[in-house]
């Protein structure tokens, strides 16, 4: 059997053309709107101020702002010229790897892994207990003199051909709730966080990240300002599952749950979130169970089909908005894939799918989407589709233009959804004081993404004037 393409701990991976923004001079007050997700092609460069984009995009606007406390936005975000990203349609398995590579464990699934070792002359037994060394028995080991109990000759090729740690441990930042921030350097000095969320009901959730910032340019995100760095290999996702672990099971208990929740969207990583999903539930390994482990979506629908046929983990869509006008502004992949799109692509998949939910998140922005029209209209929009919402408190941050909405206006909200006949949950910030908390990660830096054109309507609500 061939092995797909595996990750390796020291390629040079490439940014992906949506980090390249627009240009701007000092004349302009507006731009053709450019939202920073892959779904928007453009042909080329007209004056440094313009961009031409495809005819279907619509003609709105965007203004620059530059808000006192962050850094302005960079007057051209370049696309490097090495931009190499492996993939297995260039045959990158391990049998092909550069000479002097060394393998990333963390980076196959096990029957990959199983054939890796047997590769080398070893027996799948001995494959076993390394998988189990490597993610369960309390070991999470991250280098050879860890692996108690091993064969000598098989550590001697481990230690020659095989790479043990994808990530380094930067910081842990402790909020006052007893959230715990955790920030990882990689190997090209990006620095990556994740989140583990102790519970005193005994379920304690580990939020892990799947990219170096995020290309989908989510108004309310911290993350999304960043714009897209690079995509996370798969031993990168699935490190920070086995560090949680390694780290804090002692001090906060059992970790239960996984959140696909931290920096980047997951389905535009489709190939290596399924591959870290998997490792994630194997019995033999972490073992997490499939209906705890969530994948969150802002809704990239052909990926999202992909996942729920492949995939037996769980799936969350980040909604927000009850019209295409203000889903549009707040989530600008709404412009390729409209509500009604993604919300019947959900009712008709889910048909085949038993005892299964889709988790609905709404974050609670004042004055945006929090009406009680809102409410009904959310009842309407979801209708034939098994499924839980999430009321989520919005996190501020540096920069933003949002406020949260009241807890009055979050119960009322919840409220109405319950008599709807929904089944409906309040989610409150947890670790914001760390800035841990939900669509605050990351550091955007110099180079940000646009905001685009409030409109009109809601201009007041965010203190703009009209």
């Amino acid at each position: 059997m061939e092995i797909g393409y595996m990750w390796m701990r020291r390629v040079r991976f490439g940014v992906n053309p949506l980090s390249l923004a627009m240009a701007y001079s000092s004349s302009a007050t507006t731009l053709p709107c450019f939202p920073p997700h892959p779904l928007f092609s453009f042909t080329c460069f007209k004056p440094p101020h313009l961009i031409s984009l495809p005819s279907s995009y619509g003609s709105c606007s965007i203004s620059i702002s530059t808000p006192s406390c962050c850094s302005s936005a960079s007057s051209l975000l370049s696309l490097p010229e090495n931009h190499d990203f492996p993939d297995g349609e260039r045959g990158q398995t391990y049998t092909h790897l550069p000479k002097g590579s060394k393998v990333l464990l963390k980076g196959l699934n096990y029957a990959e892994f199983q054939e890796w070792v047997q590769s080398h002359g070893f027996r799948p037994g001995q494959a076993l207990m390394l998988w189990k060394r490597l993610y369960g028995d309390n070991i999470w080991a991250h280098d050879i003199d860890e692996l108690k109990g091993l064969n000598k000759d098989f550590k001697k090729m481990l230690s020659e051909h095989a790479e043990l740690r994808a990530l380094s441990l930067k910081d842990i930042l402790t909020a006052s709730d007893g959230t715990r921030k955790i920030l990882f350097a990689l190997d090209d000095g990006s620095v990556i966080e994740t989140v583990v969320i102790p519970c005193d009901r005994g379920r304690t959730t580990v939020c892990v990240s799947s990219q170096v910032g995020c290309a989908m340019n989510c108004q309310f995100c911290y993350t999304g300002r960043m714009g897209l760095r690079r995509h996370l290999t798969a031993a990168e996702i699935v490190e920070q599952a086995v560090y949680a672990r390694r780290l804090l099971s002692g001090d906060v208990g059992s970790i239960t749950n996984v959140v696909f929740m931290g920096m980047g969207e997951p389905f535009h990583n489709i190939e290596n979130v399924i591959k870290a999903a998997d490792i994630m539930v194997d019995e033999q390994g972490l073992h997490f169970s499939p209906r705890k482990v969530t994948v969150s979506t802002s809704g990239l629908v052909p990926q999202l089909k992909r996942f729920l046929h492949e995939s037996k983990c769980a799936l969350a869509v980040s909604l927000n908005a009850t019209t295409d006008e203000v889903r549009n502004w707040i989530m600008p992949i709404n412009r390729k894939y409209k509500l009604s799109f993604l919300l019947e692509t959900l009712r008709e998949e889910l048909r085949f799918k038993n005892n299964y939910k889709v988790l609905f998140e709404y974050v609670m922005l004042a004055g945006i989407n929090d009406s009680i029209e809102d409410a009904k209209r959310l009842i309407d929009l979801v209708k034939g589709i098994p499924c839980k919402i999430n009321l989520i408190s919005f996190n501020p941050h540096c920069g933003s233009q949002f406020r949260p909405s009241s807890d009055e206006k979050m119960i009322e909200f919840r409220n109405i959804l319950a008599e709807g006949g929904c089944i409906v949950f309040m989610r409150f910030s947890r670790g914001d004081d760390q800035m841990a908390a939900c669509g605050q990660l990351g550091k955007p830096g110099s180079s940000q993404a646009p905001l685009l054109r409030v409109p009109e309507q809601f201009r007041v609500a965010l203190n703009l004037g009209v």
